[in-house]
């Protein structure tokens, strides 16, 4: 277990080569990391950085980050994650040549939804919010609450998660990303 965002257990699911818990969560990605599931591209990947704590029935997790995104499919952001098939992902998305607020929700599958951004940004903070059999998952840019609703999605009821951030670099050399904030608050 690890000691960081003041609570001594956090842990990683594929821990990158490059990481600090100091003061906040900063990681280098390693490149060829990813989480997917069959829909569309045929593959499936479970490489992604995940730094989390292990949380069940109903709770918030709150989280403030920013990344160095630079190649197709870059991203950074929260991840609630009951097992290998059953997961969801949200956050910033380097997509096409733009940013993107990006969401994944899987349950053997992998669902993928974006909303361009239309420019870059410094930080973002995203909300999901697991009440029940449901997250919803908001979003505030540049330091605002996280109140804008980007997606409702379906997840199993009372099972223990893994709750936190996440990142990836599927494509690219590897990118920085930087968690300044990371919180889960049980409800």
């Amino acid at each position: 277990m690890i000691m960081a965002f003041g609570s001594s257990d956090w842990q990683w699911i594929n821990p990158p080569r490059e990481w600090t818990a100091d003061d906040g969560l900063s990681l280098v990605c390693d490149p060829g990391t990813d989480m997917w599931r069959k829909t569309h591209y045929g593959y499936t990947y479970d490489t992604a950085h995940l730094f989390g704590r292990i949380v069940s029935g109903d709770f918030r997790l709150t989280l403030t980050f920013s990344g160095d995104y630079a190649e197709q499919y870059d991203q950074a952001g929260a991840v609630l994650r009951v097992d290998e098939a059953t997961w969801i992902k949200a956050g910033v998305e380097y997509v096409d040549g733009a940013f993107h607020l990006s969401t994944v929700v899987t349950r053997e599958v992998s669902d993928w939804s974006v909303l361009p951004l239309g420019r870059a940004t410094g930080s973002v903070t995203f909300d999901l919010e697991r009440r029940g059999d449901a997250v919803t998952v908001r979003y505030g840019l540049d330091g605002a609450e996280p109140e804008e609703m980007l997606r409702l999605a379906a997840f199993p009821e009372g099972v223990p998660a893994l709750a936190g951030a996440m990142a990836a670099a599927p494509v690219g050399k590897g990118f920085a990303a930087r968690f300044d904030d990371v919180r889960v608050t049980a409800l």
